[in-house]
């Protein structure tokens, strides 16, 4: 489901947001004075638009006094707008340690600021987490915050990224992190943004959306029995199901396993992007029964020197 209303406001010039560079030339002075060149290598671009920071903010939709989480506060621009809200307590993770210390001195006690990487570092209990990610990292980011269970994940990505993330079956964006999202959760669309709000510009249009966490238990046995499977089936987007399954299930054992996880009685002549999350999660479940769920239990396969490799 795709949305472009986000109940964002006009972003007032308060003292909240004193010292905190929203204009493209006041952005590109302040990262100057800091010493800090964006990196290409990370995909990093900084915001620039504070209404697009406050649109993230509206989404955030938490009650002040239960926890955010921000990945990346960059300049502060949607630290800024999480403050205007009057969220609390908010902690921001910040890799460079000159952005970090530059949050520090521009909001003081209002917001927590640690200076770690987020692949890494150990992250605290929040009720929302949000964030402009830096292109080439977005994806481990953001699956290490669905497994952590984040009640509310709000976040700005690249458009081909937040579009394959939410994509359903039967469509070529559909894959592996299609499929994971939904096991932790569900993920909706939300407004697109121009590169031109972004110092420097990139070569990609960027677009919110929300990741909601699934209530209750998760419905596989083991998320890396699911995952390998995924992986498996996935490798070879091209090929029929009928080719794939039984790299799972060698021995003749495909047929059964498929019947017991409830699939179509024609799967052997679909593709994997035709099937929905939750034959895979139910794969995911017959497979640990049998024993068939551990990758070291399985045969090598060989990789598919005509599938896609884009998931």
């Amino acid at each position: 489901m795709s949305r472009t209303s986000t109940g964002s406001s006009s972003p007032p010039d308060g003292a909240e947001a004193a010292g905190v560079p929203q204009e493209p030339e006041e952005i590109r002075r302040t990262l100057r004075a800091l010493g800090v060149a964006p990196s290409k290598a990370w995909g990093q671009s900084f915001l620039a638009d504070p209404f697009v920071a406050d649109a993230e903010a509206a989404l955030v939709d938490a009650t002040p006094g239960r926890p955010v989480l921000e990945i990346g506060g960059g300049l502060g621009i949607l630290t800024a707008a999480l403050v205007r809200r009057g969220l609390e307590p908010i902690t921001v993770v910040e890799r460079d340690p000159r952005l970090a210390g530059f949050l520090s001195a521009t909001f003081g006690d209002r917001v927590r600021v640690v200076a770690a990487d987020a692949l890494e570092a150990e992250l605290p209990r929040a009720d929302a987490a949000v964030g402009n990610l830096p292109y080439s990292v977005a994806t481990p980011i953001l699956a290490r915050l669905f497994a952590a269970r984040i009640p509310r994940v709000v976040f700005l990505v690249q458009r081909e990224v937040a579009e394959r993330i939410a994509a359903g079956p039967g469509s070529k964006a559909y894959g592996r992190f299609s499929i994971l999202a939904r096991l932790y959760g569900s993920v909706e669309l939300y407004r697109t943004v121009p590169a031109e709000a972004f110092v420097p510009r990139p070569e990609v249009e960027s677009r919110l959306a929300v990741h909601v966490a699934r209530p209750g238990p998760l419905p596989v046995p083991s998320v890396p029995g699911l995952e390998h499977a995924v992986q498996v089936l996935f490798s070879s987007r091209r090929k029929q199901l009928g080719n794939l399954l039984p790299r799972l299930a060698p021995g003749g054992r495909a047929d059964a396993v498929a019947r017991e996880a409830g699939w179509p009685a024609d799967w052997r002549r679909r593709r994997p992007e035709a099937l929905p999350p939750e034959a895979f999660f139910h794969l995911a479940a017959v497979l640990g029964r049998h024993g068939l769920a551990s990758p070291g239990a399985l045969p090598p396969t060989r990789p598919d020197s005509r599938g896609t490799g884009r998931d």
